[in-house]
């Protein structure tokens, strides 16, 4: 350097800014040379739950809605909603005077069918009985008249119309006596007055049955043991066969009933552990367990049903009562842990940008378990391993890089 430059150089207002220009550029060769500066994402060895979390409702698996089975006025409500009974308590009674009556009118008809049956067993087949032994009497008597009257007449003694007088009267004493024969068969056991009499009864028999079967529908009784849901009629309403009166909650375990987005059902399994919280109380939890996984997917809502069976249903869940559920779907202690910033590419195929002797890196990983913000490294990192941030588009692979 001349020395005329230099005197300029020292000139006061013109060394100053030459000597923070030579810094400046300076730094910029040193931090070229370092990389681009970073905050890097750690991979750190932890426990990670993977879980899958929804909104579902309380529900009985076998709720029943007692419905009137015949036409009829409602006569009395014995439950309030609520309510437990035990099974065959009555519940409701419709109006059944129009039964009692038919029950009574029934029963009449099977008395004098059965009557008619005792009847013909005592005094029809006897008398039956007697009187082919009459006619059978009859019958031999005017044999013997015939022949006596035939002799008579061959020897001159009668005129012939004696004879035709004794033919006719053998003719009637054959006909009675071939019907008492069909009578005695008619009225002995298994004639045909016999099985018409049985069948008379037996047909009784049948309209008593319906006529106290429309009777017991006039009560309607608990079918098994539970609560009462809902009081749907009151006293005085007309109902009609198939309308609900009640609805009940028989005793048996509690499900939860889910709807789960199909796209996690791959995380889902018989038996799994899932803690739970009624939005009412959300500070206390409680145990379920996944019990049913429906084979079909809904196609408008793209959802899979899932019901969890809870063994000890604390005392304020309700019917219908919206829950909120978290199934543990995995867990896994002392794994390789990167917060899902950090991972890149696709689901197929992910990878990270690690920070290796100054320099971006391309790695391959492969994944386990996920939960809100972490990922399981399952090969590829280790804890200790600087990654850079997805977000950071500007960093490429081979480029320097440097931490702050």
């Amino acid at each position: 350097m001349t020395a005329p430059l230099i005197a300029r150089l020292r000139r006061p207002g013109v060394l100053i800014p030459v000597l923070l220009l030579s810094g400046l550029l300076t730094v910029s060769v040193v931090r070229s040379l370092a990389g681009s500066a970073v905050d890097p994402l750690v991979a750190e060895s932890g426990d990670i739950r993977q879980s899958v979390v929804a909104s579902g409702k309380v529900r009985s698996p076998q709720r029943s809605e007692l419905a009137a089975q015949i036409t009829g006025q409602v006569l009395a409500i014995h439950v309030d909603e609520g309510q437990a009974v035990a099974a065959g308590t009555l519940l409701a009674e419709l109006d059944g005077r129009e039964a009692v009556a038919a029950v009574a009118q029934a029963r009449a008809q099977l008395a004098q069918a059965e009557l008619r049956v005792r009847q013909l067993r005592l005094l029809g087949e006897p008398l039956a009985r007697e009187a082919t032994r009459q006619a059978e009497a009859n019958l031999t008597q005017a044999r013997q008249q015939f022949a006596r009257v035939e002799a008579l007449v061959g020897r001159g003694f009668y005129s012939p119309n004696q004879l035709d007088d004794a033919r006719r009267t053998l003719a009637v004493a054959e006909s009675q006596y071939q019907a008492s024969l069909l009578q005695a068969a008619s009225n002995a056991s298994g004639g045909s007055d016999f099985r018409l009499a049985e069948a008379a009864v037996d047909q009784a028999r049948a309209g008593l049955a319906v006529a106290e079967s429309r009777l017991a529908h006039t009560r309607i009784v608990a079918p098994r043991a539970g609560v009462v849901l809902d009081r749907l009629v009151e006293p005085g309403d007309g109902v009609q066969p198939g309308k609900p009166l009640l609805t009940l909650s028989p005793e048996g375990p509690t499900e939860l009933i889910v709807q789960i987005d199909e796209k996690n059902l791959r995380l889902l399994a018989l038996d799994q552990v899932a803690e739970v919280s009624a939005d009412a109380w959300p500070d206390r939890r409680f145990p379920a367990r996944v019990a049913f996984i429906s084979p079909t997917v809904d196609p408008l809502r793209g959802s899979v049903e899932v019901r969890l069976r809870v063994d000890n249903p604390p005392d304020y869940l309700k019917q219908d009562m919206t829950v909120s559920i978290d199934i543990a779907s995995g867990e896994r202690r002392g794994a390789v842990l990167l917060p899902l910033e950090g991972l890149r590419g696709s689901a197929a195929e992910p990878w990270a940008l690690v920070v290796r002797d100054g320099r971006a890196q391309r790695q391959p990983v492969q994944t386990g378990l996920r939960d809100a913000g972490r990922v399981e490294i399952v090969a590829g990192l280790a804890a200790g391993d600087a990654v850079v941030p997805a977000s950071l588009t500007r960093i490429a692979e081979g480029d320097r890089v440097r931490g702050r």
